[in-house]
């Protein structure tokens, strides 16, 4: 039987949002800093990820439902299997970057603490400007691709 992983945070710090402490989660991630032994093990916990992703945080919610309204409306409109297909890439790339900032967030709040430092401020801010800039562009192409064909639709 694997050990308890104990922690090295004094009990003065907090957990990220949503995160348990209780024996079960540290007994689910004995050996996290391992690579997955297998295959199967890799997907629980990237399934794990995207659940944490999913119940935590905001944004993450916003952009999975606003990427499925955007899709069923491009199946509506019936659009072309290439035009789908940039809808879906632009839509994944959105919620990666969220993953991506979501990881980053994690990280500099690990490593500072509870603690001000100014980089750790500029690295959070550029991994929020990066989600930014991919779903104002996702809205871009999203209007480009939809617009002309409701504006048919709804016009007939």
């Amino acid at each position: 039987m694997a050990p308890l992983v104990t922690s090295e945070l004094d009990s003065s710090e907090s957990t990220p949002v949503g995160f348990p402490v209780d024996g079960r989660a540290r007994r689910l991630r004995v050996g996290a800093w391992q690579v997955a032994r297998d295959l199967p093990a890799s997907f629980r916990y990237a399934a794990q990820g995207l659940v944490y992703a999913f119940a935590s945080q905001r944004n993450f919610r916003i952009h999975v439902f606003t990427g499925v309204v955007v899709f069923a409306l491009g199946l509506w409109l019936q659009l072309s299997v290439d035009r789908l297909a940039v809808l879906v890439l632009t839509v994944a790339a959105v919620l990666v970057l969220e993953l991506l900032n979501t990881a980053t967030e994690a990280v500099v709040d690990l490593s500072v603490g509870r603690r001000f430092h100014p980089l750790a401020r500029i690295a959070k801010d550029c991994a929020a400007a990066a989600v930014l800039v991919a779903a104002l562009s996702s809205l871009m192409i999203a209007l480009l691709l939809l617009l002309p064909p409701l504006m048919a639709r709804l016009g007939s």
